[in-house]
């Protein structure tokens, strides 16, 4: 089968490079500047690459950003006092707060006093709720970066047989809600699914989305599936980065597969400036 590999770093390019047009002429008619507020606790490694990452990605598109780097010591209310600020700060559109968070902080507390309208990480209970019943919202970035991976690679997800591997807040649940919304026909799978392999095997569009590397074999692909690829592991053998799925075995049974790297990982940063510059439009007429 002639097996299409999904380029997650051009097609986030590309979305990144609209964006950049948007912003100039929002700058040059209204004088408005998206600006995305990152909080950071701690000195935890993957974080401060994740946080480096948005900084670029903002000086790129145009948009304003900033850092608020804390120190591993700081309170849940301390945290609660500069996230007060910023959800009053009218020039603030986005606020993110990098996880995860120490765990003497309140994670959840602190996701949840983000004002609604700021959330561009689609965590709050409000956006997810909206998810939920179509109202208009922002939307988890991962998933919402998946289904652009889709559309703009030209799959047809109505009608299909979608099956989702991992049930998480961030990943599983929200994928089931936008696949939905596309009119796909959705199963989420978990650990406690009976027969897997066999339900997998039934799919048009698998996502995997579990944290297992490799866990998923060639026996869980149809012939001709489309394969999304969310995991990001380390390979013990090699230390070399991979994805939930045996790409190399798997790979010649799909029609279209994602990568890792460069599959589904670039797509969340250019969905979270996306999500930035809704919020600024947003704001605008608030």
């Amino acid at each position: 089968m002639d097996t299409k590999i999904i380029d997650g770093k051009l097609i986030s390019d590309q979305i990144k490079e609209e964006l950049r047009e948007k912003t100039a002429k929002l700058i040059s008619e209204k004088g408005v500047t998206p600006c995305l507020a990152v909080i950071l606790v701690g000195e935890d490694p993957a974080s401060q690459v994740y946080v480096r990452n948005k900084e670029k990605a903002c000086e790129k598109i145009g948009y304003k950003s900033m850092a608020y780097k804390l120190p591993a010591s700081t309170s849940t209310d301390e945290l609660l006092e500069l996230i007060d600020k910023l959800n009053k700060d009218k020039e603030v559109h986005g606020i993110l707060v990098q996880l995860p968070l120490p765990s003497h902080i309140d994670e959840k507390k602190v996701l949840n006093f983000i004002d609604p309208s700021k959330d561009v990480d689609g965590f709050h209970p409000m956006n997810v709720g909206a998810l939920c019943i179509g109202e208009e919202g922002f939307v988890s970035c991962t998933p919402a970066g998946i289904i652009e991976l889709l559309k703009r690679s030209g799959v047809e997800i109505a009608g299909k047989e979608c099956v989702i591997i991992g049930r998480s807040n961030i990943v599983g649940k929200p994928m089931a809600l936008l696949m939905l919304r596309e009119n796909a026909t959705v199963t989420v799978t978990h650990s406690k699914t009976k027969d897997l392999p066999g339900v997998c095997k039934r799919a048009d569009i698998v996502i995997a989305a579990i944290g297992k590397a490799k866990a998923i074999t060639a026996d869980y692909i149809k012939e001709g599936a489309v394969v999304i690829d969310v995991g990001i592991n380390r390979n013990e053998e090699t230390g070399k980065l991979c994805g939930d799925v045996d790409y190399e075995n798997v790979a010649p049974k799909c029609s279209y597969i994602t990568p890792v790297p460069g599959g589904v990982g670039p797509m969340t940063i250019a969905m979270l400036m996306k999500n930035c510059y809704d919020s600024a439009i947003r704001h605008m007429g608030a």
